[in-house]
C-alpha cells in the first residue's frame, strides 16, 4: 500500500481540482492487472459456458447446392435488339436474384414440390383438420410451413463469380440435400414462367387484334362485292384522278397510323401487365438505376469483405447494413420511379398514336366526302378496294409477330433458363454445428471481456484514491514523494555485489510480510540500534538507510524544502483519516531533516491518540499539554537515538485538546522553538475527524497531506 505526501499549500498555480486527463491506455491496464483474478475466473467461466452450449446443442447438418446465374434481359416483343444478354451495369440483378432465393414464394413452391403439407413430421395437424378444411386454411398452412422451411436456407454469393452457394440445415441429413435440391430446382422454374409471362400477354393480345383485323376484313369485302354488283363497276384507275390519289395516299398514311397505334398499345398493355423486375431489365439504358445499382454493390461488396474481419453485430458492420438498406430503399424508390416513367410514357406514346390516328381518320373522312361528291361510285369502290389491301398487310405483320412471340413462349417446354446447377447438393457425412473448438473460442472471448469489463467497472466503483496522477488532477496539489509499502521497497537500492546497502547476507533472506495496516512502534519489540523490522515503517531511514523507502523519505525531504519560495522551518503532518500513516511520515521526515545535520524538534500534536512517544521509546509523563498549560518546570526537548532530533510528546490526555492548541501559549511557545531549532515537525490529528489539524495549520509555515493509497476515498481526500 503506497502512500502519498503531498503540500496544499504550495503557492504555485495548481490545475483545476477535478480535471479529468486524456485517455490512458496504460492506466486500464493496470486495473485489468490489479484483478486478473476475477479475469481469469470469468475466462474459466466463459470456457464452461462453451462447452455447456456445446453439449446442450442438437447436431445440425447442412447441405449445399452451387447455382450459376447468368444475366439475361426480356426486351420488348418485336425489338431488333438482342433479348437475351442484359446491360452488365445492372448493379441490381443479382441482389435481386438473392432476395428472391429467400423469398416465401420461393418456399412455397419447395413445400409444394416436397409434398410437405402431407408430411406428418411437418404438419403433424394434417389429418385432424383435411375434413373441414377451406382453401384460406391450407393456403395459411402453407404460408406457415413456407416461413418455416425457409428458416434453415442460406445463401452465400461466391465472390468476383456468378456463382452462388445454396445451404440448407436440418436436423436430418437427407431432408437437408433434398430441401437445397428442391430449392435450386424451384428458382429455375419460377424463372421461367416469370420470364415467359410478359411474352404471353403480349401473344393473347396480337391474336385478338388479328381476330380483329380479319372481321373487318371480311366484312369490306362483303361491303365491296355488293357495291360492285349494284354499280356494276369492274375496276378503276386511280391514276386519273387526283382526288383518289389523294384519298389513296391519306388511306396509306391512315394504315400506318393506325399500325403504329396498335404496335403501341401493344407496348402500352405490355408495360402495364409486366412486373416491375421485367420491365426494370428492359430499361438497361437507365442512367440513374445503374448508379444507384453500382452503389448498392460496391456497399455490398465492403459488407462481405469487412464480415470477414467483424461480426454482424459490430457498430461498424450495423451501420454499414444500415446505409445497404438504405441504398436498397433508395434503389426501389429509383426503380419505381423509373417504372413510372416506362409505363406514363407508353401510354403518352399510345395516346400519342390514338390521336395520329383520329386526326388522320378525320381527314380522311373528310377527304372521303368530297370525292363521294365527285364521283361517289368510283371513290366508294376504289376506298373499299384500298381499305381491303391496307387491312391485308397489316394482318400479315401481326401474324409475323404472333409468330415470334409463340415461339418465345415455346422455348418454356424447352426449360431453357439462364440459372444452371453446378453442383447439387450431397448428403453431408457428418455435422456443421456445433463446433466444440467455436464455442470454447466464443466462450472464452465473451469471459474475457466480461471479466475486464468487470474489472475496469470495480475499479471505476472504487472511490479510493490510488496514484499520484489521480491526486494532481482531482485534488489539484502537488504530490511531494510516494512511499512505497514496506514488503515491496525493504530491499537495498545499491549494488549487492560490492556489498553496498542492505540488499546482500543474511537479512535478505527474512520472510517478507505484507501487513494490512502499519503497526505501532510499542507492538514490534526492539533495542536501541536493532535495525527495524520487515513490517515496521517508523525510523526506516535512520536504521536502514540503504533501502528504497528511506531514498523516498529523502526525496520528500528535498520536495518539500523547494516547494515553497518562503523558509519552512515549521510543518505540521496530517492526514484526511486515521491509519494513513501520518505519524510514521512525520517521524521519517523529521529524521531524515535531522540527517542534514540540523537541528530537528518533532511535536506529537495528537492529544487525543499519541504515538511519537513509543516510536521515539520516550515517557509520555510530561510533553506539550504541560507546556501549554503551565505545569512544565522546563522545557521537554527529550533527545532521541537519531542524532540531532529531539521530540516533545503529547504529555498526559487533556479534556479540551483544541482549546489547548488554539491557546495563545501555543503560538507562543511555537515562536520560542522556532529560535531554537532549525526544523519543527508536527504530528497532528486526522483532519476530518477533529480541528486540531486545522488549528495547528494556520500556525505553521506548511502543511504535509498523507494519503493512503487504496484507503482514502476522494470526497475524504
Amino acid at each position: 500500500m503506497s502512500h502519498f505526501a503531498s503540500d496544499p499549500f504550495d503557492e504555485e498555480p495548481a490545475p483545476k481540482a477535478g480535471q479529468e486527463s486524456d485517455f490512458n491506455l496504460a492506466e486500464y491496464f493496470g486495473m485489468v492487472r490489479r484483478h486478473w483474478k476475477l479475469a481469469a475466473v470469468c475466462c474459466l467461466l466463459g470456457l464452461a459456458g462453451g462447452g455447456i452450449h456445446f453439449a446442450i446443442t442438437p447436431p445440425a447438418y447442412q447441405a449445399t447446392a452451387t447455382l450459376q446465374i447468368e444475366r439475361r434481359n426480356l426486351t420488348p416483343v418485336g425489338s431488333r435488339d438482342n433479348s437475351w444478354y442484359e446491360n452488365y451495369w445492372d448493379m441490381e440483378f443479382y441482389p435481386t436474384q438473392y432476395e428472391l432465393l429467400q423469398s416465401r414464394g420461393l418456399a412455397e413452391r419447395v413445400v409444394k414440390a416436397l409434398d410437405l403439407m402431407e408430411d406428418p413430421a411437418f404438419n403433424p395437424g394434417r389429418r385432424e383438420s383435411a375434413a373441414g378444411a377451406t382453401a384460406e386454411d391450407d393456403e395459411a398452412v402453407l404460408g406457415g410451413l413456407a416461413n418455416a422451411i425457409r428458416g434453415g436456407l442460406s445463401v452465400a454469393p461466391v465472390r468476383n463469380t456468378r456463382l452462388v452457394r445454396l445451404s440448407y440445415s436440418a436436423p436430418n441429413p437427407e431432408f437437408a440435400a433434398k430441401a437445397a435440391n428442391a430449392f435450386a430446382e424451384a428458382f429455375i422454374d419460377m424463372g421461367i414462367e416469370d420470364r415467359f409471362a410478359s411474352a404471353g400477354k403480349a401473344s393473347t393480345f396480337i391474336t385478338s387484334q388479328i381476330e380483329t383485323i380479319k372481321q373487318e376484313i371480311q366484312d369490306k369485302e362483303t361491303q365491296l362485292e355488293a357495291f360492285r354488283r349494284r354499280t356494276d363497276i369492274v375496276t378503276l384507275d386511280p391514276e386519273t384522278n387526283v382526288t383518289l390519289q389523294r384519298l389513296e395516299a391519306l388511306n396509306t398514311q391512315l394504315m400506318e397510323a393506325r399500325k403504329l397505334r396498335i404496335e403501341k398499345e401493344s407496348q402500352y398493355r405490355e408495360a402495364a401487365s409486366s412486373s416491375k423486375e421485367a420491365l426494370t431489365d428492359s430499361l438497361a439504358g437507365s442512367g440513374v438505376v445503374s448508379d444507384q445499382r453500382a452503389q448498392l454493390i460496391a456497399l455490398e461488396r465492403d459488407y462481405e469483405t469487412k464480415l470477414k474481419t467483424y461480426k454482424p453485430d459490430h457498430p461498424s458492420m450495423l451501420s454499414l447494413k444500415a446505409e445497404i438498406e438504405k441504398a436498397r430503399q433508395s434503389l426501389r424508390e429509383v426503380t419505381q420511379e423509373q417504372v413510372d416513367k416506362a409505363r406514363g410514357a407508353a401510354a403518352a406514346a399510345y395516346q400519342t398514336a390514338r390521336r395520329q390516328e383520329d386526326s388522320l381518320l378525320a381527314e380522311y373522312n373528310l377527304l372521303k366526302n368530297e370525292a363521294i361528291d365527285q364521283n361517289s361510285a368510283a371513290v366508294t369502290y376504289t376506298n373499299l378496294t384500298v381499305e381491303i389491301e391496307a387491312r391485308r398487310t397489316l394482318l400479315n405483320e401481326l401474324l409475323r409477330k404472333q409468330s415470334e412471340t409463340e415461339v418465345a413462349v415455346r422455348l418454356q417446354d424447352t426449360r431453357e433458363s439462364n440459372v444452371r446447377i453446378i453442383d447439387k447438393a450431397l448428403v453431408p457425412g457428418g455435422p456443421f454445428r456445433p463446433s466444440l473448438r467455436k464455442d470454447l473460442s466464443y466462450g472464452l472471448l465473451l469471459g474475457l471481456l466480461f471479466g475486464v469489463g468487470c474489472a475496469v467497472l470495480i475499479e471505476f466503483l472504487d472511490r479510493t484514491v490510488k496514484s499520484p496522477e489521480e491526486i494532481e488532477r482531482r485534488l489539484g496539489v502537488p504530490t511531494l514523494a510516494v512511499i512505497q509499502d514496506l514488503t515491496e521497497s525493504g530491499k537495498a537500492y545499491g549494488y549487492s555485489a560490492y556489498g553496498y546497502g542492505y540488499g546482500a547476507g543474511a537479512e535478505a533472506e527474512k520472510p517478507r510480510v505484507r501487513p494490512t495496516r502499519m503497526a505501532p512502534a510499542s507492538l514490534v519489540e526492539r533495542k536501541k540500534g536493532q535495525p527495524a523490522a520487515l513490517g515496521q515503517i517508523e525510523l526506516v531511514p535512520h536504521e536502514r538507510p540503504r533501502t528504497l523507502i528511506s531514498e523516498s523519505y529523502r526525496s520528500l525531504r528535498t520536495a518539500l524544502l523547494l516547494s515553497s519560495a518562503r523558509e519552512l522551518k515549521v510543518v505540521a503532518v496530517t492526514s484526511a483519516v486515521a491509519g494513513e500513516g501520518k505519524t510514521a511520515t512525520a517521524a521519517n521526515l523529521a529524521v531524515v531533516l535531522a540527517q542534514l545535520g540540523r537541528q530537528v524538534l518533532i511535536v506529537d500534536c495528537d492529544l487525543r491518540k499519541p504515538r511519537q512517544h513509543q516510536v521515539f521509546q520516550v515517557s509520555n509523563r510530561v510533553g506539550l499539554v504541560n507546556q501549554l498549560t503551565g505545569s512544565a518546570d522546563s522545557e521537554v526537548f527529550l533527545p532521541t537515538v537519531v542524532p540531532n532530533l529531539w521530540v516533545t510528546p503529547s504529555g498526559p490526555i487533556p479534556p479540551n485538546p483544541s482549546e489547548l492548541l488554539a491557546s495563545d501559549r501555543m503560538r507562543d511557545w511555537l515562536k520560542s522553538v522556532r529560535s531554537r531549532f532549525d526544523f519543527v515537525v508536527l504530528d497532528t490529528p486526522p483532519a476530518l475527524a477533529v480541528t486540531d489539524a486545522t488549528i495547528v495549520g494556520m500556525l505553521v509555515d506548511g502543511v504535509v497531506l498523507t494519503l493512503r493509497s487504496g484507503k482514502v476515498t476522494r470526497e475524504e481526500a
